[in-house]
């Protein structure tokens, strides 16, 4: 028999989770995010006051049409699966003909699994330009218990996966900011992707950037060609910040100059600040530790809060 803690803890893996209010674009989309969320805590409320969980299994509407909704669920099938480093994979989606997913810069889409006949519902940011045709990809990180983790690790080439969406985005507009600081931790990079791509494929565009990429080690750091390729262009500098790593010997030479080992702390911000060729508008996307860190780093070298945007 399930003892009342872990049935409750069943529960709360089930609960929706709450956006955080970066996640809400402030554009008056319809539904909003928030929308979405109140209906579906409403319902998990009710599952959880009755004890029982195939009420979370009402039957969702889905769209056949194969274009995102944000209302519905729509399907899309997996046309590659390439794994990155050992916990991290990047999937590529099929969109009919060559449609695009059209989505302004950094929104994210939302995936719903199911784990042993349960709904799950996360977030994630597409990190292919928001023009390409016919396909978009998403880079995942799978987590030893997560309960979408568990689901997107049976994912196979031809599989058939909801998505719905977009949500939120930052509202880039090209030079309207002198310099971005990007501060990305993990798979924090992948809004900050589209809006790099998006300069530099702008020949009017001349924003600089400096982003700062927070990983454990070398071994993690994703998308290292693409990163590479973007470091190349005059308006763009890329550092890394390995946590784990304690010596930079080890690195190639390409990247020795632009790696701090140690984790990414107030004098390190400061001192990237200072080297900003314009005053920044920050970027900053990680887990809700670092983001408050980086909010306090900000904070302390003068950079104010509206200069900031939280993905």
């Amino acid at each position: 028999l399930q003892t009342m803690s872990g049935n409750e803890d069943d529960w709360l893996a089930l609960k929706p989770q709450e956006p955080s209010p970066s996640q809400c674009c402030g554009s008056g989309c319809k539904p909003c995010i928030y929308d979405v969320y109140e209906k579906e805590l409403a319902q998990w409320e009710r599952a959880k006051a009755k004890q029982d969980k195939s009420l979370l299994m009402e039957k969702k509407e889905q769209s056949n049409n194969s274009a995102l909704n944000p209302d519905t669920f729509t399907a899309f099938n997996i046309s590659s699966v390439e794994q990155l480093t050992e916990d991290t994979y990047q999937y590529k989606f099929e969109l009919p003909g060559n449609s695009s997913l059209r989505l302004s810069l950094g929104q994210h889409i939302v995936l719903r699994g199911m784990v042993n006949g349960l709904e799950v519902q996360r977030a994630y940011t597409p990190i292919s330009p928001g023009n390409a045709e016919g396909y978009f990809e998403v880079l995942v990180k799978c987590y030893e218990a997560g309960l979408m983790s568990q689901y997107i690790k049976t994912w196979k080439k031809g599989d058939m996966v909801f998505w719905r969406g977009p949500f939120g985005g930052f509202p880039y507009q090209p030079n309207k900011h002198g310099e971005l600081l990007m501060l990305a931790s993990g798979t924090g990079l992948t809004p900050m992707l589209p809006i790099l791509q998006s300069i530099t494929d702008d020949e009017e565009d001349e924003t600089f950037v400096t982003l700062v990429g927070c990983f454990r080690t070398f071994d993690k750091i994703y998308l290292k060609p693409l990163l590479q390729d973007l470091a190349r262009y005059w308006n763009i500098r890329i550092f890394y910040v390995l946590s784990q790593e304690t010596s930079l010997e080890e690195l190639p030479w390409s990247y020795q100059e632009n790696t701090y080992t140690g984790r990414l702390n107030e004098d390190l911000m400061k001192m990237i600040i200072n080297s900003c060729r314009r005053k920044p508008f920050v970027l900053i996307c990680g887990s809700s530790a670092f983001n408050e860190d980086m909010s306090r780093y900000l904070k302390a070298a003068g950079i104010e809060e509206k200069s900031c945007f939280v993905f």
